[in-house]
């Protein structure tokens, strides 16, 4: 039997055999990466720049764009990397780390989704006490609570998946490390109930923010629906709808992908599946947000503007010195 300690790195599964599609697969998930790259930054760089932005709604965006930044980053440039050198290795530690991080940015990601699922509702149905309810203080609380409950949440399971004798080989079925796919590969049954309480907690825990999420867009659509005006009903929805958009897309690639009947797993269906709820969200979220916020696009062109009035100057700068 082999176990953790024997190990000493693990073997991702691959996106293609031939050369040609290796090569493939690396600039398409370079443009998705360089996408991804370029509208978080924009979007946390706007909200940063512009006063009139430091809101809750923005401060959870920002905070929202950074942990899909961290996402993609933890798994994608690994992906490509492998791909480039048609390698499919990952060290130990390499892998441990990968799980770590990505749980725990992604752990945090459905948290303030939840988050901003809350500050909508108050928006909306209670305006009159959005500032006593969201305050500085309250919403720093709130994404600090966070943050401190996506690591809790990776480091347990993180410290689970690599606790327990491993003895069914080192061959990962994902392209990056998965607690899932981890746990195949274990074939200690002395730690069945410590894994299964683990994943009830958890499982508790998203139910409890899905269900959440939810009444709080019943309210909110309730309290649309009796505002007289038209206009007005349009305006209030559409500060909610990229946040629906957001959450609709994380919840079902992401439900899809631990929740899927095993009658219908495959290598292919689990490879497509996790680039669905680890990739894509990351790099269109930045895309839903900016499309339907006119207040944020507006933001970005006068920073794009600035940018690029100030590039000229020092150009200008630098031929007069010349």
């Amino acid at each position: 039997m082999s176990n953790v300690s024997s190990i000493s790195q693990f073997l991702l599964l691959p996106f293609a055999d031939t050369r040609q599609l290796q090569l493939l697969h690396f600039w398409l998930f370079l443009g998705i990466y360089l996408a991804a790259l370029l509208g978080n930054g924009l979007i946390i760089t706007t909200i940063a720049w512009h006063h009139h932005l430091h809101t809750p709604m923005y401060f959870f965006l920002l905070n929202l764009s950074v942990l899909d930044l961290g996402s993609i980053s933890t798994t994608v440039p690994k992906a490509m990397a492998n791909s480039l050198w048609d390698n499919s290795c990952i060290s130990y530690k390499g892998c441990v780390a990968q799980l770590f991080v990505f749980l725990f940015l992604i752990s945090a990601e459905y948290y303030v989704l939840t988050i901003m699922a809350y500050d909508r509702y108050v928006a909306i149905c209670q305006p009159l006490h959005y500032g006593t309810l969201l305050g500085t203080r309250a919403c720093a609380h709130m994404a600090a609570a966070a943050w401190a409950s996506g690591f809790l949440n990776a480091l347990l399971h993180t410290a689970n998946a690599f606790s327990v004798p491993l003895c069914q080989g080192n061959a990962v079925g994902q392209f990056f490390c998965e607690v899932p796919h981890i746990l195949k590969l274990s074939c200690s049954e002395a730690n069945y109930l410590r894994k299964a309480g683990l994943t009830v907690v958890s499982a508790c825990l998203a139910f409890g923010c899905f269900v959440f999420i939810v009444v709080s867009y019943v309210g909110i659509f309730r309290a649309v629906m009796r505002i007289p005006s038209q206009q007005g009903r349009h305006k209030a929805f559409s500060t909610c709808l990229p946040h629906l958009t957001v959450v609709s897309l994380f919840l079902s690639t992401g439900f899809f992908a631990n929740l899927k009947p095993p009658s219908i797993s495959s290598p292919s269906l689990d490879l497509v599946v996790s680039v669905l709820y680890s990739v894509v969200p990351p790099a269109v979220n930045p895309l839903i947000y900016s499309l339907r916020n006119q207040e944020l696009k507006d933001a970005l062109r006068k920073l794009m503007n600035l940018s690029l009035s100030e590039a000229i100057k020092c150009l200008f700068s630098s031929v007069q010195h010349l």
